[in-house]
């Protein structure tokens, strides 16, 4: 069964951080990119960040830029985002998801993406 689970969500003040790891299991994420999206209640899922199977290629909303960071270690079968100077409107369900990369594309639209974890909460307030 190919699963993707995420984990390192929870309670944050304003300007804290967390990091996000996305965790795959019964597939390898050496092919796939991967993309991390949230959906806030009453909105739309959007794509936050994403990278190819590589880790050559990111790509950011711009609503996240220089304060997210996305990594991998295929190694491990891993994918992270690390969340800084967080803000309120960071809540939401945030999820992980994989598309196979034959191109080494970055992908962030999350009708593209084949294989979606459960997703994990993350609260800023104080």
């Amino acid at each position: 069964q190919l699963q993707l689970v995420e984990s390192g969500g929870g309670l944050v003040q304003p300007g804290g951080s967390l990091r996000l790891s996305c965790v795959a299991s019964g597939f390898t994420l050496d092919y796939y990119g991967i993309g991390w999206f949230r959906q806030a209640p009453g909105k739309e899922r959007e794509g936050v960040s994403c990278i190819s199977r590589s880790g050559s290629r990111t790509n950011y909303a711009d609503s996240v830029k220089g304060r997210f960071i996305i990594s991998r270690d295929n190694a491990k079968n891993t994918v992270y985002l690390q969340m800084n100077s967080l803000k309120p409107e960071d809540t939401a369900v945030y999820y992980c998801a994989a598309k196979v990369d034959w191109r080494g594309e970055c992908v962030m639209t999350p009708n593209d993406m084949s294989i979606w974890g459960k997703g994990t909460l993350v609260t800023v307030s104080s």
